[in-house]
């Protein structure tokens, strides 16, 4: 997710990088604009996240993408619609701001109010040397995506055996599975407490891996609910701008 930018393996966004800091919000869409069916749960606004606490930047409970990515969206969101599913957001553009809180949060040892929740088998003190946490996050370039998928059926989430950003090998892709053929193998060693997912679990992140890949998305190797656009138009920018609607 980790020093601005969290790895999740069982965080909550890995991904670090250099580039340069821009605060011009001209490129970017409301996701409620671009994509009205999806489902918007921002973690970092409410205290139900890994921190225990709302998240700088996040000024108000709504998400934010560039212009290319929301439309890929639109068309997984299309596509996922067919099968009984709407997309369900935790998190889009992330200011670096944001970023900086989650950085003197993991410095902050002794603040472990969400441990049990989200990190339990870990040692806080470990987040940045085991690269849960980065100084930089791809969410801060505008077109990555933490999500999953809403059943309309149960009105439910999907099941996908863990929640969203939970510190871990539970959350790889490839736990307890092969994300490249889709193929279930129970197989959960790197899980330190002898955790499993089930196969129909397993399947469940492999729907939206699918959905998300065949509109343009790349998915991360430590968390099932991350992708960043290809082709994204801004590879090396680090946005600062504020999360708000741009109406106000």
């Amino acid at each position: 997710m980790m020093a601005a930018v969290i790895a999740m393996s069982g965080g909550s966004c890995s991904e670090n990088g250099r580039g340069e800091a821009a605060s011009d919000s001209g490129d970017f869409v409301m996701l409620a604009d671009m994509v009205p069916d999806a489902i918007l749960e921002i973690r970092y606004y409410s205290t139900y996240n890994f921190v225990g606490a709302r998240i700088d930047g996040y000024e108000e409970p709504t998400a934010m993408l560039t212009r290319q990515a929301a439309s890929a969206l639109k068309a997984v969101s299309d596509d996922v619609k067919q099968l009984g599913f709407r997309l369900k957001i935790y998190d889009a553009y992330r200011p670096q701001k944001g970023v900086d809180h989650f950085v003197r949060w993991a410095a902050d040892i002794p603040d472990t109010l969400m441990k049990k929740y989200f990190y339990p088998d870990l040692d806080k003190s470990v987040l940045f040397e085991q690269e849960y946490i980065y100084e930089k996050s791809g969410h801060s370039r505008g077109s990555t995506v933490d999500l999953t998928l809403f059943d309309m059926d149960t009105e439910k989430e999907l099941d996908m055996g863990g929640t969203f950003d939970w510190f871990g090998p539970e959350s790889h892709p490839d736990f307890c599975g092969n994300p490249e053929t889709g193929e279930y193998t129970g197989n959960n060693s790197k899980s330190p407490t002898g955790r499993k997912i089930t196969a129909k679990q397993f399947a469940n992140r492999m729907i939206l891996r699918r959905a998300m890949m065949a509109h343009g998305f790349k998915p991360l190797d430590t968390e099932w609910w991350h992708f960043t656009l290809k082709d994204e138009p801004y590879p090396d920018t680090y946005f600062t701008f504020p999360i708000k609607s741009t109406k106000k």
